[in-house]
């Protein structure tokens, strides 16, 4: 199966990230054609200083590569660099309905978010999506739950491509985390995990062992002390549960069973412990790329290229079949 995904590059990437989609890019690139993308055309969207840009493109890198992504397996490439992504992206634009982007979620949210910059690019950015899953012809999409609308998008442009021009495009399949799909926020668990809010509320991969465990004793939880599962009426220890079960392959119910009458106190140390171990590999690995900017660098101009090469295919179809 080819696979593509990409994450926006606005600096550090934090645990909701990697759960909720590098983890999963770990397992698929070993059986399956992984194409892994830092997508810079989407991170324009929202407010962001270009002078930090590049910065956070080559950390991103470096983050992909620390968590586990092998570039002798999978291409990785910086989207900006493939021309034919903006290129599909509008002549896409020209078949996709108004009422279908007006429905997206994520355009409202971040709408709300930055009142000061709501901009054509925003609303179109489900369709970019689209451009990149199906330059690549891509039929499995890893995402965390908040993309899944835009993958159904873009099945339903493939599809109406389809049948306007000619069959070329797979109807692309959400590929979500079993658990984890939604990892939320650690001061308010009502809402997901986010970069842009205080930075108390979510833990970056490569946050040093005290600021990992001070978020977590810190995390807000429920009423009572017991430690168990229901996502409704428990949502802090709920979530807490969930990236506990997700790090120690452990289910949460064995958790339960775990933490039976310990109370939240005891959970939590036990939580921040785990999780210091389990990111310690890749604040080692960061460290070690943060001197090798020529090294990061070769690999995304190889994946470039080979990206380029399956996108300059495509789009000959593309524009035959619409007569240009």
């Amino acid at each position: 199966m080819r696979i593509f995904s990409g994450i926006r590059p606005t600096g550090n990437i934090h645990i909701g990230n990697y759960l909720g989609a590098i983890k999963q890019w770990i397992e698929l690139q070993e059986k399956n054609e992984c194409i892994f993308c830092i997508v810079d055309l989407h991170a324009i969207t929202t407010p962001y200083d270009p002078k930090e840009l590049q910065k956070n493109i080559m950390d991103t890198a470096a983050i992909y590569l620390a968590a586990g992504v092998n570039p002798d397996k999978s291409v990785i490439f910086v989207q900006s660099q493939v021309k034919e992504h903006s290129e599909l992206a509008w002549l896409l634009e020209t078949i996709t309905p108004m009422g279908e982007l007006s429905r997206m979620t994520q355009f409202k949210e971040k709408s709300k978010q930055h009142k000061d910059y709501i901009n054509a690019g925003l609303f179109a950015y489900p369709v970019l999506m689209a451009a990149d899953i199906l330059l690549y012809k891509g039929q499995g999409v890893p995402v965390g739950e908040d993309q899944k609308q835009h993958v159904e998008l873009t099945r339903t442009i493939a599809k109406k491509f389809n049948q306007k021009f000619d069959k070329i495009f797979d109807e692309p399949e959400a590929i979500l985390p079993k658990t984890g799909a939604r990892i939320m926020s650690l001061t308010d668990p009502k809402k997901k995990m986010s970069k842009t809010d205080d930075p108390k509320s979510y833990i970056s991969l490569f946050d040093s062992p005290e600021a990992i465990t001070k978020k977590i004793m810190s995390a807000e939880t429920d009423s009572g002390k017991d430690v168990t599962y229901n996502a409704t009426k428990k949502p802090g220890i709920s979530n807490l549960l969930t990236i506990y079960s997700l790090i120690s392959g452990k289910t949460t119910q064995e958790l339960e069973k775990q933490f039976k009458g310990k109370g939240y106190g005891e959970f939590k140390k036990s939580l921040a412990q785990a999780l210091v171990n389990y990111l310690e590999p890749f604040r080692r690995k960061q460290v070690e790329l943060q001197t090798r900017d020529v090294y990061v660098q070769e690999i995304l101009n190889k994946g470039a290229s080979r990206a380029k090469t399956i996108a300059e295919t495509t789009m000959q179809e593309v524009r035959e079949k619409m007569g240009l």
